[in-house]
């Protein structure tokens, strides 16, 4: 009787559901990249809507989730109620739990959308929910990006950690020797109430964004290798890094150039991500190990997180880029992504339709104080937050002068910055630097089918255009159209001559468009005007060679020529070229150029040298260790990275 009792007992045990499991390990993570190990068991009847969210801080209510990912699109064993994935996590300065919900069709409210107009999962039922994840205390700061400060003999490291306690960075030639060379760093940071517009001013955009350091090493000498630390005895340092200082009396210039990059995330959130933006970090390390102790900087010409009010997408993009800009300065200049809101304070008539919600409500303020480019360009907000800074700056780099402006911010003739750019580029020594590059962010021409810009590129042909061709800017670089487009030397929609068959030539500036580094949202390209709604596309004379590839710009620039070269993503190799001589001519890609417009000629000698051993050495050692970080962090990849794609050749015109 008691056997029976027993086995009766036991079978009402086995017919009462399991309480889902979800476990996590390791607790503790020792930096940002490094991944966890999700385990979950005990679903009941799994469908394809359950997911996993993160959360950071552990108690964010359940839809200001970080981010999340589909049990059924993680795991290979998800029908059977039990799974797991791994995640690489990004420090926050708080911890992290993770949650799973079952998610019905019938709940489904298209009304609740991401940017991609994929509806946001719900979260009525919660099914299980983790124990928090954190990270270890002393291991030092990070996001560390250098800058040049303008000063001959000075690097500027700026970095975040989670309390304003006082931080340095040491330094020397010799590692681990920092002879006394320590400089302490000012320390700031911005608030909630700083954002000026929802979703950054809002509990579902806003996270801790860390306290940020600022320091500048001094007495460097010119180009010689140093290694460095940031952080504190007390709160521990950085693994040491390294950096060659600028040489002011050098002869080259090396340059890395893009747009629009944005940054990667293991994770689905409410914001569009950008893959792509792996495989550009991952060839410009490669370039830089090939360079080996010359001096080079990143140039990054707007639309740079592309945050757009969530904060913590700053905090991946950091991570992303800290493998490149711990070793060379990274320079930028203000999109629309980082500043553009309803309220902003210069928005012309003309300008209603152009400046419009995409910084997400941020209005300048994390690029403000994130990054501290050379001069002292402001502008006021019009609110309590701080004034949006980093505007419009310039610098030398051997013989090159490279000049940054803003186009969301007043550039007319009478302002500040048209005063600021008339008289930086009237004042250059061309005998010292006979090249100057002016960048930023909208471009002045473009062949792609941006209309809304259209009042925008008139002003910029009506008050800077005439300033770019009498000061003899030779390279105008822009971004925001998600596209590589190279134009010949032009002026008013007009095309000069390059001097070749015995004509004369003209020096006016080389206008390109660079934004093609990660964002892969594509306008079409201008249709014929008596047929605007069908797919064909002419290319215009004046546009000598555009494509939809991703990549970046490379510049190598002697006393005597600077080439700038387009760098594709898929295989990393060049795909289009333009060089131009000191006394302004263009040599090569031009409408005179024997019929063959934008052809790309073979790399001249000073890019073969410098990269040699590495581009075309076919060495696959050094990317090693970048790649499976990326890659690692990067799990979910949305399309696979660009070298695991079946490209096809590229083509002069898309088509």
């Amino acid at each position: 009787m008691n056997l029976i009792l027993l086995f009766f007992f036991l079978s009402l045990i086995s017919q009462v559901p399991s309480e889902p499991i979800l476990t996590v390990n390791p607790k503790t993570l020792s930096k940002s990249g490094d991944s966890v190990h999700i385990q979950w068991s005990g679903i009941e009847s799994p469908s394809k809507l359950d997911w996993l969210g993160l959360y950071s801080p552990p108690d964010s209510p359940h839809h200001n989730f970080i981010g999340y990912k589909f049990l059924s699109s993680s795991s290979s064993t998800w029908e059977s109620g039990a799974g797991s994935i791994s995640l690489p996590l990004t420090f926050l300065r708080s911890n992290y739990t993770f949650r799973i919900f079952r998610w019905t069709e019938s709940e489904v409210n298209p009304e609740i959308h991401d940017q991609d107009h994929n509806p946001l999962p719900g979260t009525k039922h919660l099914l299980a929910e983790s124990e928090t994840v954190g990270f270890e205390l002393g291991r030092g700061p990070e996001q560390i990006h250098l800058a040049l400060t303008g000063r001959e003999g000075e690097m500027r490291v700026m970095f975040v950690a989670e309390d304003p306690e006082e931080r340095q960075v040491r330094y020397g030639e010799k590692e681990g020797e920092w002879e006394g060379d320590v400089a302490v760093a000012r320390v700031g940071r911005y608030e909630r109430e700083d954002m000026c517009h929802a979703p950054a001013n809002e509990s579902v955009g806003w996270r801790d964004p860390g306290w940020i350091f600022d320091a500048v090493m001094s007495g460097l000498r010119g180009g010689v290798k140093y290694y460095y630390q940031v952080g504190s005895e007390s709160k521990g340092w950085s693994t040491t890094r390294s950096f060659v200082s600028w040489d002011k009396s050098s002869n080259e210039t090396i340059a890395f150039l893009f747009g629009d990059m944005g940054t990667a995330t293991p994770y689905l959130t409410f914001s569009r991500t950008q893959d792509e933006s792996i495989s550009t970090i991952k060839w410009i390390l490669r370039d830089l190990e090939a360079l080996g102790d010359k001096p080079t900087f990143i140039s990054h010409i707007g639309d740079i997180s592309y945050a757009r009010g969530y904060s913590w997408l700053w905090d991946e993009f950091f991570n992303l880029i800290e493998p490149v800009a711990s070793k060379v300065p990274y320079h930028v200049c203000i999109g629309n992504h980082e500043y553009d809101w309803p309220s902003q304070p210069w928005k012309p008539d003309w300008a209603n339709s152009i400046y419009g919600t995409d910084g997400g409500g941020e209005c300048g303020v994390p690029y403000s104080l994130r990054f501290n480019m050379p001069g002292n360009s402001s502008e006021p907000t019009g609110t309590h937050a701080p004034a949006t800074r980093n505007l419009y700056y310039s610098f030398d780099m051997g013989p090159v002068h490279f000049v940054y402006m803003s186009t969301e911010t007043n550039f007319l003739q009478g302002s500040s910055q048209y005063d600021f750019l008339k008289h930086d580029l009237e004042s250059v020594d061309r005998m010292k630097t006979p090249f100057v590059v002016v960048q930023g962010h909208r471009p002045m021409y473009t062949t792609s089918f941006e209309s809304r810009d259209a009042p925008l590129r008139e002003k910029m042909l009506e008050h800077l255009e005439p300033l770019f061709v009498k000061t003899n800017v030779n390279l105008a670089l822009w971004g925001h159209v998600h596209r590589y487009e190279r134009f010949c030397p032009l002026k008013n929609f007009t095309c000069g001559s390059m001097g070749q068959k015995g004509k004369d030539w003209e020096a006016l500036p080389v206008h390109v468009v660079i934004g093609m580094a990660g964002q892969d949202w594509q306008p079409t390209w201008e249709p014929r005007p008596d047929h605007p709604h069908d797919p064909v596309y002419p290319q215009p004379k004046r546009s000598l060679y555009r494509t939809g590839e991703f990549g970046y710009t490379r510049l190598i620039a002697t006393k005597e020529k600077l080439t700038l070269s387009f760098v594709g993503n898929h295989d990393g190799e060049v795909h289009d070229m333009v060089e131009i001589l000191a006394s302004g001519q263009v040599l090569n890609g031009g409408d005179d150029n024997n019929g063959k417009v934008g052809a790309v000629h073979k790399v001249d000698d000073v890019t073969r040298y410098s990269f040699s051993h590495y581009v075309w050495g076919g060495s696959v050692l050094v990317l090693g260790g970048f790649v499976g970080y990326v890659l690692g962090f990067v799990s979910h990849a949305r399309r696979q990275i660009a070298t695991e794609r079946g490209w096809t050749s590229l083509k002069t015109e898309e088509r």
